[in-house]
């Protein structure tokens, strides 16, 4: 883990290797792309909650389980990190590179 600066603010972020074994150790992963981005491929287990409909549905989102937060480059899941940090969100983490760098590790790709 690392943590990078996105947008002015400091976000706690993980390499797709990490991403992987936090989700198999529990970490839900949250796909913040448009839904069209999602169908083309997207992390098997993921939740899509597009970027403009985060605000209304962080009441679905658990706060007693880590959360890495995934899109394509990994410029929008650094908002949605931000965004949940600043609604309470302790642990949660942005997928650094997106899934252009889950891609680039080959790491799997559910369609």
């Amino acid at each position: 883990m690392f943590r990078g600066i996105f947008g002015g603010s400091q976000v706690a972020a993980v390499a797709p290797e990490e991403a992987k074994a936090r989700q198999a150790a529990g970490a839900l992963v949250i796909d913040v792309r448009e839904p069209s981005e999602w169908r083309a491929g997207h992390i098997a287990g993921a939740t899509l909650i597009s970027l403009g409909t985060l605000a209304q549905r962080m009441h679905e989102l658990p706060r007693d389980r880590e959360i890495v937060v995934v899109c394509q480059s990994g410029a929008r899941s650094a908002s949605a990190t931000r965004a949940l940090q600043a609604a309470g969100f302790t642990r949660v983490y942005n997928l650094s590179g997106g899934m252009l760098a889950w891609a680039r590790q080959k790491l799997p790709i559910a369609r």
